[in-house]
């Protein structure tokens, strides 16, 4: 079983349905999530479903209001890609809006590493 790009298209909307339960059914056991940002070259690592669940959950936490719009994705064999546009406010009323994409390794039908990317823009001012 391939993952499609009717799937991806379902994973985000498990995000903007801040639904981690539905998330982690696409992701593989000893899943890997790269964020975006973090010490490390490659961002902040989370190995493992409960530490990949944890770390989509703070997301939410950081911004309750939080959307993933305009979703486009495409999948290539064993590699995918969304592109979205992020939006979010934080607790003291600051936005985001960015661009950013995700780059997919699958395995067996299921999301086996997430690698996250957007681009670096200051916060808006509340509204």
């Amino acid at each position: 079983m391939n993952v499609t790009v009717a799937d991806l298209q379902a994973f985000a909307a498990a995000w903007n349905s801040h639904d981690a339960e539905a998330l982690m059914s696409f992701m593989t056991d000893d899943c890997v999530f790269e964020a975006s940002a973090g010490p490390d070259v490659c961002g902040t690592s989370y190995i493992g479903k409960e530490a990949v669940q944890a770390s989509f959950s703070d997301v939410w936490k950081a911004f309750p209001d939080a959307q993933w719009l305009y979703p486009r994705h495409f999948v290539c064999s064993d590699r995918g890609v969304s592109e979205w546009t992020f939006t979010g406010t934080r607790a003291d009323g600051s936005r985001v809006e960015v661009n950013g994409c995700d780059v997919f390794t699958f395995r067996q039908g299921k999301i086996a590493v997430k690698n996250s990317y957007r681009k670096n823009r200051p916060p808006l001012p509340a509204k």
